[in-house]
């Protein structure tokens, strides 16, 4: 799914030191579930999670949401194709480039790929850059999730079972880790006791789909549905 990955290993520390779970919901670096629609834009609104926690977290500021319909009209030069899909990566870069992605209320979504209209007034957030995780590396994408904030992630959801998806630690014998189709947002991890560990995955599905519009997918199962075999975040 990717040409090149600019990716970095980063220095995990001892698992005793890192926290038990993870919830960056609770410290105000996760804006509300929203629904991508018929719009093939889940790699919009993953990406731009992303840019949101980070900003949050370096700023602790109040949190902004910021306009998947920006990414969505205007980066196909990165390699985007609106509605038809995309990578986070490129969001990431045409975000630097662009010197800014414009705020949600300034520029609302529609669900649909229409003209380019950024305004370098409305600015919500800017980057420097993004990082790649190591492929299939659970142990990196822990440490990220815990050090850093929210992480872009590329998964496999293109089973039933996902798609109907209401409870429960999400555990799908026939996942790819290799084949991805959807892109989401892990902005957490966490253990059940009857169902062992999790990541806790923000969708974009509507808060009526899953728990509240998030999932919990099974954790340390072999990158169950390739959940660290696309991970990246940016760098504000």
């Amino acid at each position: 799914m990717k040409a090149q990955r600019n990716t970095i290993t980063l220095t995990i520390r001892n698992s005793s030191k890192l926290p038990v779970e993870v919830d960056w919901r609770k410290r105000g670096a996760v804006t509300e579930v929203r629904d991508q629609g018929d719009c093939g834009s889940c790699w919009a609104f993953s990406a731009n999670g992303a840019i949101e926690g980070a900003i949050a977290r370096n700023n602790a500021a109040s949190i902004v949401s910021l306009s998947e319909q920006n990414l969505v009209d205007c980066s196909a030069k990165y390699g985007n194709y609106g509605c038809d899909g995309g990578l986070m990566d490129n969001a990431f870069e045409y975000v630097k480039d662009n010197h800014g992605v414009d705020t949600e209320n300034s520029y609302p979504y529609t669900g649909q790929t229409s003209q380019c209209n950024f305004n370098n007034k409305t600015v919500g957030a800017t980057v420097k850059g993004f990082k790649d995780l190591p492929i299939g590396n659970e142990e990196q994408l822990k440490n990220a999730v815990a050090t850093i904030g929210p992480i872009s992630v590329g998964i496999d959801a293109s089973h039933l079972s996902f798609q109907f998806y209401n409870a429960g630690v999400y555990l799908e014998k026939r996942c790819s880790h290799k084949y991805l189709d959807h892109a989401v947002l892990v902005v957490g991890y966490g253990t059940d006791k009857m169902h062992g560990d999790y990541w806790l995955v923000k969708n974009s599905w509507g808060p009526n789909w899953g728990e509240k519009g998030y999932i919990k997918m099974a954790r340390n199962r072999n990158n169950h549905c390739g959940i660290a075999s696309m991970a990246s975040y940016p760098v504000v």
